[in-house]
């Protein structure tokens, strides 16, 4: 009796790299668009509750669930399912939080020095056509959470993961924060002084999940990040910026308590990252074979 052996097809001949990036790029392009094709087609409301069940299945997915199963060992690593502790989640929160707040002062003080352009940050996030004020707010919140589980399972987990164990953390780091950079640079907002800002905020994304073997945290970071993007910086209704430059007002109050807020939650973010790497990397990771 003779055994066959399957010879191997030409995308497993790829090298890793090609194959985390075009497999987290499809990922994170197919999800993220189903929420405006949604609101497009179905309305605010019944789009609202398809999203929540979508993104729902969409983590399962991820996670490893469903077809297809070849695929299921390399999608459960590149979602990083660790299981952490209680004090590892704490920490992780905490650095989601402060991640959060980071990016929120660097854009703060970017438009004391330079005006804010609204005009271009309000382009394309337009909600006018959502009934309610409270509607609005759902429209946000769930931008949010699709714009944060998509893109960190497509960069942060399909791209960086792969990558990661084959090239290590810097490498990958770099890849996933340079397609994040390229993605959000299609975006009217995307002036020179954010560039900075969105690579920033693609590494520290990049080194949480690193860190926890986790993607939760970035999920959660990411989701918190967005939430204020979308409200204040981009749709306006959690109110305008009006602050003026300070080729304008001079070095003022707000612009020192903006730059301790910087330093300080980045800090934290830093010391959170230090104190529990150790421990996540005492965790077996399995094997890159099934990408």
């Amino acid at each position: 009796m003779t055994t066959s052996v399957r010879a191997p097809g030409m995308w497993t001949r790829l090298p890793i790299a090609p194959r985390a990036i075009v497999a987290g790029m499809v990922t994170f392009a197919v999800a993220a668009n189903v929420w405006p094709v949604l609101l497009v087609t179905m309305g605010v409301k019944p789009a609202a509750m398809v999203e929540v069940v979508f993104l729902a299945l969409f983590i399962a997915w991820a996670r490893g669930a469903g077809p297809p199963r070849a695929a299921k060992a390399f999608r459960a690593r590149a979602f990083r399912c660790a299981s952490l502790t209680p004090t590892q989640w704490l920490w992780g929160l905490i650095a989601a939080l402060c991640f959060a707040v980071t990016v929120h002062a660097a854009v703060y003080l970017l438009f004391r020095f330079v005006p804010y352009p609204s005009a271009a940050f309000r382009q394309g996030y337009d909600l006018s056509f959502v009934p309610s004020y409270a509607w609005r707010w759902v429209v946000v919140v769930i931008s949010a959470a699709s714009a944060a589980i998509c893109e960190e399972t497509g960069f942060r987990g399909f791209v960086q993961q792969p990558i990661e164990q084959r090239h290590g953390i810097a490498t990958a780091v770099f890849v996933s924060s340079l397609l994040f950079m390229a993605v959000h640079l299609t975006k009217a907002w995307a002036l020179l002084g954010m560039i900075p800002i969105v690579v920033g905020a693609g590494i520290l994304l990049g080194l949480l999940a690193w860190s926890w073997s986790s993607l939760i945290p970035g999920i959660v970071g990411h989701f918190v990040m967005d939430v204020g993007l979308f409200a204040y910086w981009w749709t306006g209704i959690a109110g305008t910026f009006s602050a003026r430059p300070i080729t304008e007002t001079g070095v003022d109050v707000p612009i020192l308590i903006a730059g301790s807020v910087f330093a300080v939650s980045l800090a934290i973010v830093l010391l959170a990252m230090t104190r529990l790497r150790k421990a996540a990397s005492n965790r077996a990771i399995p094997s890159i074979a099934g990408v």
